[in-house]
């Protein structure tokens, strides 16, 4: 899709991280201006608009459909941060009011209607010279703060945040504790989203991978076994709950090795808040804990011990 790619080429022409480059945002961005396929830039606008309409323009403009539940996604993976690098403003209301809207700046609207034009150029670095790269900002938030991990022998680092602090203790406590010589096949950065992503060998396994898949937070897989492991570290949103495990399974259907589902907390007060949600044949984690699970159902493990 051409305007796809012009829009992407403009985001990274800014400096937006590549995660920021995504399908999602640049159809975030495309929407807000109100570009379809054969639109010219020249006629980019910014009327205020809803999520909600993001993803109806998404569907009935380029065939993407999102369900309307995933308004959050759009809200953390897009406008969150296209709010902090100035290309979009909201109207100030809360963000549970059914009022509350986005729009794009006028500095953003003036570069995005010189795409394909001789002037584009000149835009882009004005832009620039008056807005910090948002790569620039999040490099200099994260030098400080990095927190390292080792991830199948590989030292990466993940980004700052209580999310990203218990991702490293599922890779570091949980996987040697109930996962041993597992494999991480997958797992996600609130920054960098697909910090490790083994395509080939999800694949080989059954896996149904899309661009608007969402992957569970952390996928192990342990060979001897042939068990996954599908792992949701939850600090506030997103347990195993029966609607996971069965967007999960849809995902997998072609999958047949031994399926895991966990969900994994902090501590045991953000447990509690999420006990009624979760589903039954689930483990729970929690790293303040590390050396015990809870398993949801008794049957398999019913009986007295020796």
């Amino acid at each position: 899709m051409r305007k796809m790619e012009e829009v992407r080429g403009f985001l990274q022409g800014i400096g937006m991280p590549k995660a920021q480059q995504s399908d999602i945002c640049c159809l975030s961005l495309l929407a807000m201006a109100g570009i379809t396929r054969r639109a010219s830039w020249s006629k980019a606008a910014n009327q205020w608009i809803r999520i909600h309409d993001i993803i109806a323009f998404a569907k009935a403009k380029y065939d993407v459909a999102y369900a309307e539940n995933s308004r959050e996604t759009f809200r953390k993976r897009a406008l969150h941060h296209f709010r902090t690098a100035a290309l979009i403003e909201d109207n100030g209301l809360a963000t549970n009011s059914p009022n509350y809207r986005y729009r794009i700046t006028r500095e953003t609207l003036d570069v995005l209607r010189t795409i394909g034009s001789s002037r584009y150029k000149a835009a882009v670095q004005r832009f620039k010279t008056n807005h910090q790269a948002l790569v620039d900002i999040y490099a200099s938030k994260k030098r400080v703060t990095l927190m390292p991990v080792k991830i199948n022998n590989q030292k990466l680092t993940f980004s700052p945040g209580k999310h990203n602090r218990l991702q490293k203790a599922i890779i570091e406590e949980f996987a040697p504790r109930f996962a041993p010589n597992s494999e991480c096949l997958y797992v996600g950065d609130t920054i960098e989203k697909d910090l490790v992503k083994n395509v080939d060998k999800l694949r080989s396994l059954g896996f149904e991978i899309t661009l608007h898949e969402k992957m569970p937070d952390v996928v192990l897989y342990r060979e001897d076994k042939n068990w996954l492991y599908f792992i949701e570290s939850v600090t506030s949103v997103g347990p195993m709950d029966p609607k996971r495990i069965l967007e999960i399974a849809e995902m997998t259907k072609d999958v047949t090795a031994g399926k895991i589902y966990v969900t994994a907390f902090i501590d045991f007060g953000t447990y509690k808040k999420f006990v009624p949600s979760l589903a039954w044949e689930t483990e729970v984690w929690i790293a303040e804990a590390p050396d015990h699970l809870v398993h949801l159902n008794g049957d398999k493990f019913l009986g007295p011990r020796q």
